[in-house]
């Protein structure tokens, strides 16, 4: 069976094609700039060489059908024909409360998911545009849609809940939905099976550490809270996003700046993190070498970034009632050892412990604890897109 997944942003398709018999991935590439100049799509060949593609891609069907036509070329293809399809399975970000596990995309769902939009006005509108894209192309293709904020459905009222007038939230769904859910229900999911344990009665924080990032408690194989809130603004230090702010300070700066909400958002989602701090790049490899070079203002930035995991680490295993998996993934959490030792430094009280040498991994799947530490710490690399194709495999077989 092969299942074709897509990630579709507001001007970026990425996407990966599985032969789901063996979980391989016969061709992956992504497109950029679409609407822009200079747009172009970048593939992976099978010997692991990279091929850039350039074409003028003005919209989001055009950008699929590039890709689709792509995935058939004599040279560069994966498969003879677009019958070989099976299903396409998509990244879909906000669907609030609607769906708490992955559906077909039915008329009636993407009603529902299109509802949401004022949720999340750049995500959602832009993986609309990818499944109208295969609609037309393909209109008797199977479509499933994979929602980020279907794993945080299983939070208690108690912790998705802002303590702000209760009218706000029934009247505009005001409340925690987190993000990364297939990632943090991927990797929660393998670290079990790499480990050989059981989820039930299992006590675990993943840790999806990027230019974006989250944390989420897990009990049971079920998210109880999760750092990112109504949007994914909340939570953690980010490349460029503030993460916690007081709100006070928000009307404080609007005032003081002579903001609009426009601008409020401008600042705290693309200006602050670690660019704001340092100064120098929201890229935690520019960050990194900036602190190796004794910038002052670089080492604060990783102080705070580290520090902020390292808090909600701890308040997690408060929540839990303890911890006995850490997971760390996401670009910064699978290949930097130096955030993982920064965000576990101070937890030895709570039984963390980290094996320096076995810390130094990059990318791969390790336990990096200590044999005496209580808790296992483990790098899982996370794999959202086996996931969505996972699913998508799975609502097909069980209709």
């Amino acid at each position: 069976m092969k299942i074709l997944v897509l990630n579709c942003g507001s001007s970026s398709i990425k996407y990966k094609l599985f032969e789901m018999d063996n979980q391989e991935v016969i061709a992956q590439g992504g497109i950029e700039k679409i609407g822009l100049p200079g747009s172009f799509l970048k593939l992976t060949l099978p010997g692991g060489q990279k091929k850039v593609l350039e074409q003028d891609i003005r919209e989001h069907t055009a950008g699929v059908e590039f890709i689709l036509n792509t995935l058939t070329h004599p040279q560069y293809g994966a498969i003879r024909s677009l019958d070989e399809l099976d299903a396409v399975g998509h990244r879909m970000v906000h669907a609030g409360e609607r769906f708490s596990k992955s559906q077909p995309l039915t008329a009636e769902v993407l009603e529902a998911f299109t509802a949401c939009n004022d949720l999340a006005p750049l995500h959602n509108p832009a993986n609309l545009k990818g499944v109208n894209a295969i609609a037309s192309i393909l209109p008797n293709i199977p479509q499933i849609g994979v929602f980020d904020t279907a794993f945080h459905q299983t939070m208690p009222k108690h912790a998705y809940l802002y303590a702000v007038p209760y009218e706000l939230y029934e009247k505009y769904g005001v409340r925690r939905y987190g993000f990364h859910g297939t990632s943090h229900r991927y990797v929660s999911q393998r670290v079990c099976e790499f480990l050989g344990v059981s989820p039930k009665g299992l006590r675990i924080i993943t840790c999806h550490i990027g230019n974006g990032g989250s944390i989420t408690a897990i009990k049971d194989g079920k998210c109880i809270d999760t750092s990112m809130g109504l949007t994914p603004l909340e939570g953690l230090v980010m490349g460029t996003r503030s993460g916690d702010i007081d709100a006070g300070a928000v009307t404080f700066i609007m005032d003081k700046e002579g903001l609009d909400t426009t601008g409020i958002s401008n600042l705290l989602n693309k200006k602050s993190g670690v660019l704001g701090i340092s100064g120098v790049s929201s890229d935690m490899r520019e960050l990194e070498a900036a602190v190796a070079a004794g910038h002052p203002m670089a080492i604060l930035a990783e102080q705070m970034y580290f520090y902020r995991i390292k808090k909600y680490i701890g308040s997690y295993a408060a929540a839990l009632g303890g911890v006995d998996v850490i997971v760390f993934t996401g670009g910064v959490g699978e290949n930097q050892a130096s955030c993982r030792s920064g965000a576990c430094e101070g937890l030895e009280y709570m039984g963390v412990k980290i094996d320096a040498e076995r810390n130094r991994t990059r990318g791969e799947e390790a336990v990096i604890s200590a044999d005496d530490s209580r808790v296992k710490v483990v790098v899982i690399p996370t794999d959202e897109e086996l996931m969505i194709a996972l699913d998508t495999v799975n609502i097909l077989t069980n209709k």
